[in-house]
């Protein structure tokens, strides 16, 4: 049950002089990369009413309250339980409450079911993570090498869930009659449709994909690195804008049956799907629905709100193809990770029009772009032991890969080698595409 304050402070003190005196020189980086993330989830949140907070729109999200209790779970259950030996939980219930897939740490809440914890409140989750932060902050300096790993790995946690805040919240505030909005939209920019796509040649043969031990940080999924084969190819220099997205449906491509894989049209038939999701055509043309509230569709913004059905059909309506994840990520090797549209702070999060540039273009940041390619293991790669090792490896079936990350992707937080996978139909992440043909 929940520690009374001064008694936790008594405890935390204790522990502190029974953890190892190991100080570590980059614990100052860790602290404020530890306070940045967390304070931003929670400036993330901060509009919210304990009702938005609570309610779950669909299986596939999550409530905001439940985000943001779980990733302080997740310091919970593999730092503080391991690292703070006087340590208190805020609540033996969250334990079952908050834990996500882990097999190895219980049983757990059934996910689809989140949505009627209506206890506790937003309140009491704010609590719990101030809980979390006291007894975190204070052993940080003290943590060896192996528990600040586990630290990094956390704050990546966190900076992913970050994400799905947002994309939850747009889909739980679209299903609201209202269609409220989240964040203030900005001044409407000039509306012209983008200029034609140029093609880039990538490279051939033999190249080198996965971690490459640059990054501070890199999933295990990410690695290990090894070889790919190209053949020889291009990509388009952009990804599809709303307003090509558009000729594909005037030119009935949601109708037209050659133009999708078999699961696809299945699913396109069943489900009604004739538009990205959140679209909705009026009298003065096509709108769409996000943290912002409804507005008019940019036709030179980056499509998004697709599935890889979707992609995939447009690709052949085009005469092309999805890229390979080799192909995408040999091309965006040299490309900086930090550009494009990415989140910084709460606010207005939407994909922006392409810069006027001849070259390679929103490679990172604005929409994650769909691959052609299955989310497998790489050659060597072994998940590790404990509960740890479920993060990623056991999700390696029938998902596809995207790169590149988006504008609700918390800048800093994605490279070229970043490894993003969803299920073919799903669509209510900021998903797009860029199109690759052989040469």
């Amino acid at each position: 049950m929940r520690c009374q304050k001064g008694e936790r402070r008594n405890r935390i003190g204790k522990g502190l002089r029974m953890v190892k005196s190991w100080i570590d020189p980059r614990a100052d980086m860790l602290e404020t990369q530890y306070k940045n993330v967390r304070a931003l989830t929670q400036a993330l949140a901060q509009p919210l009413s304990d009702a938005d907070a609570t309610v779950q729109s669909m299986p596939d999200a999550s409530p905001a309250k439940w985000h943001l209790a779980h990733v302080s779970w997740f310091f919970e259950t593999f730092i503080l339980r391991d690292h703070a030996p006087a340590y208190r939980p805020f609540d033996d219930r969250y334990a079952y409450l908050f834990n996500s897939y882990y097999e190895a740490e219980g049983a757990r809440h059934a996910r689809p079911r989140r949505g009627m914890l209506t206890r506790p409140t937003l309140e009491e989750i704010l609590a719990y993570r101030t809980h979390v932060d006291e007894t975190m902050l204070a052993i940080l300096p003290m943590l060896p090498p192996e528990a600040r790993s586990l630290v990094t790995l956390g704050l990546h946690h966190e900076q992913q869930h970050q994400e799905l805040m947002l994309t939850d919240l747009i889909h739980l505030f679209s299903c609201n009659p209202m269609e409220p909005a989240l964040f203030a939209a900005p001044s409407a920019a000039p509306m012209a449709l983008p200029g034609p796509l140029h093609w880039m040649e990538g490279r051939e043969g033999l190249v080198e994909i996965g971690q490459d031990g640059r990054s501070d940080f890199a999933f295990d999924c990410e690695g290990p690195r090894h070889k790919a084969l190209l053949h020889p190819h291009a990509l388009a220099h952009r990804p599809i804008s709303n307003g090509e997205w558009i000729a594909f449906i005037e030119d009935g491509g949601y109708h037209t049956a050659s133009h999708w894989l078999s699961d696809g049209w299945a699913w396109v038939q069943a489900e009604g799907v004739d538009a990205p999701l959140y679209w909705q055509q009026g009298d003065r043309g096509w709108t769409r629905f996000g943290l912002d509230g409804r507005q008019p569709v940019n036709p030179a913004a980056p499509v998004t709100h697709i599935s890889l059905y979707e992609a995939d059909a447009y690709a052949s309506w085009a005469g092309a193809r999805l890229p390979t994840e080799a192909e995408w990520e040999s091309a965006a090797q040299n490309v900086a990770a930090s550009s494009g549209v990415q989140l910084d702070e709460p606010g207005c999060v939407q994909p922006r029009p392409a810069p006027e540039d001849s070259g390679l273009t929103q490679m990172f940041g604005d929409v994650w772009e769909w691959t052609g390619s299955a989310y497998r293991p790489y050659p060597g790669f072994r998940a590790a032991a404990g509960a740890v090792g479920e993060y990623n490896g056991k999700f390696m079936s029938g998902q596809f890969v995207l790169k590149g990350g988006s504008c609700a992707t918390p800048r800093g937080h994605v490279r070229a080698s970043y490894r993003n996978f969803f299920y073919p139909h799903q669509r209510w992440q900021f998903t797009g595409l860029r199109l690759a043909k052989d040469l």
